[in-house]
């Protein structure tokens, strides 16, 4: 399980970007996200330095 914290995702829209990016990586990725605390947690088989690298090209970038 891979667990982020996104402190620039703050909406609904953020999530969708977040969700599509995490897919785009991984299709079969299950993702949770608490919007209030920040976090996303992402359950997949893929490095976590691939997400990493993918949300923060989109401005997500991890604390």
């Amino acid at each position: 399980m891979i667990d982020l914290t996104l402190p620039t995702m703050t909406c609904g829209h953020c999530v969708r970007t977040v969700t599509e990016t995490v897919q785009r990586i991984d299709a079969d990725a299950r993702l949770q996200i608490d919007l209030p605390a920040h976090r996303v947690q992402i359950e997949s088989a893929k490095a976590a330095a691939e997400f990493v690298a993918a949300l923060t090209e989109e401005g997500y970038a991890p604390a």
